[in-house]
């Protein structure tokens, strides 16, 4: 890029993020596919720091100035992807967002994922950058499940995955795992974990023998899904989401 763009400020994927546009990752291919542009120059790279994000524009429009992070919290059930748009034609979370998120909610990212048959808490952001933040595992932010099983598993079993686990060539790092009543051969098992990989909880239960009939979500963090009813959402309060954002590890993926 020409020499005259200017280099104080925040990097522009920062800034599109925090928008609420994306997470810091996906605007950087945008640009990567020239979809990102400034004073009506397409830009090739991600390195342009800007004080604001005046004269940006993405697909051809001007990005709004970021807002104030906020997040809400959804009770996800089961049957609903974790996307915008699914390529089958499954119903996706944003479908139950429509008549669940307050008149005038601004555009929402969910912060992870919540597999189509698992239940339970969500989280919704309009900030790219927090985000990103909360799903690193370096932030070190619990999850807490609850799955209901079924087969035979003692407690001593499930303390072992204190120390992590390995299944086919993938690493799983600590998890707390508590069982909790018995129907049967039908058990409920509480866990709690860090790292937040694909398919996680069912595969360390099924590496145990276990069938999932059913996984809810309880916590992420500090925010729980409590009462919350199933389809519904509700916001957090501001002074919760900065406290709990002043709290956050710093980043260690990038400068």
């Amino acid at each position: 890029m020409a020499n005259s763009l200017p280099e104080a400020g925040d990097r522009i994927a920062k800034l599109l993020a925090r928008a609420g546009v994306a997470s810091r990752r996906e605007i950087e291919r945008m640009i990567a596919d020239g979809r990102v542009a400034l004073d009506g120059k397409v830009l090739d790279t991600p390195a342009v720091k800007l004080e604001t994000l005046r004269g940006v524009t993405v697909d051809g429009k001007p990005v709004a100035q970021a807002e104030a992070a906020r997040l809400f919290a959804f009770h996800k059930p089961s049957g609903l992807i974790t996307a915008e748009r699914d390529p089958r034609g499954r119903p996706t979370i944003y479908t139950a967002l429509r008549n669940a998120l307050p008149r005038g909610a601004p555009r929402l990212m969910p912060v992870g994922r919540l597999d189509f048959t698992t239940e339970g808490l969500l989280l919704m952001t309009n900030d790219g950058e927090l985000k990103r933040a909360m799903e690193l595992p370096s932030s070190g932010i619990p999850r807490t499940y609850r799955a209901r099983a079924f087969g035979d598993v003692t407690q001593a079993q499930l303390d072992e995955l204190m120390e992590g686990v390995t299944i086919e060539g993938v690493r799983y790092g600590r998890i707390e795992a508590d069982l909790e009543r018995s129907s049967g051969r039908n058990r409920w098992i509480e866990l709690t974990l860090t790292e937040g990989k694909n398919r996680e909880v069912r595969r360390v239960l099924e590496h145990l023998g276990l069938q999932v009939s059913r996984l809810l979500r309880t916590a992420y963090g500090p925010f729980q899904l409590a009462d919350l009813p199933r389809g519904q959402a509700v916001e957090i309060r501001q002074s919760d989401v900065e406290r709990f954002r002043k709290g956050l590890k710093p980043r260690t993926d990038r400068k």
